[in-house]
């Protein structure tokens, strides 16, 4: 079983993956986002997903701000899961996501098209160069960013190019 916080590695990806990590989390953002889905029984009925486990996931979005909690006008005991702008901005991550199962975890023809609301038109994902456009994963390079802690730099020799 994948531990649930990654303290040792130095790494947004890592912090990320202890908010939305876990099995159902992007499947209920997908919901969220795409389907207008609000109310926990929905969310239940349609991923099939067991109660304990929904409202485990809903209750630490609701914590890390990715979901707000609104209670139901009239029914004080029912509530209502709304993405945040945090949780929005997981439509990036949900569109590369489903773009790369269509390719290598799809039998077959896309099962699911993400399209412009304003013109219809196809919508992706791809990796940019600010100067350049659009770039191949060989065309990245990592370096420490201005949130790595000096400490760790000062621990780790430097990165060796991959070998051909």
């Amino acid at each position: 079983m994948l531990q649930k916080t990654y303290d040792s590695q130095i790494c947004s990806l890592a912090r990320a993956l202890e908010l939305v990590g876990e099995r159902w989390s992007l499947l209920i953002v997908r919901d969220a986002l795409f389907a207008g889905v609000t109310r926990f029984n929905d969310f239940q009925h349609n991923l099939g997903i067991a109660t304990n486990v929904l409202a485990s996931r809903l209750e630490a979005f609701v914590d890390a701000g990715i979901m707000e909690r609104r209670e139901v006008h009239g029914s004080p005991r029912q509530h209502t899961y709304a993405l945040t702008a945090k949780g929005r901005d997981l439509a990036p991550t949900l569109v590369a996501l489903t773009s790369w199962g269509d390719r290598w975890a799809t039998d077959g023809e896309p099962p699911i098209l993400f399209h412009h609301a304003d013109c219809g038109a196809a919508v992706g994902v791809e990796t940019t160069c600010a100067r350049c456009g659009a770039v191949g994963h060989d065309g990245v390079q990592v370096a420490p960013g201005p949130g790595m802690p000096a400490e760790y730099l000062a621990d780790r020799r430097p990165a060796r190019p991959p070998q051909p």
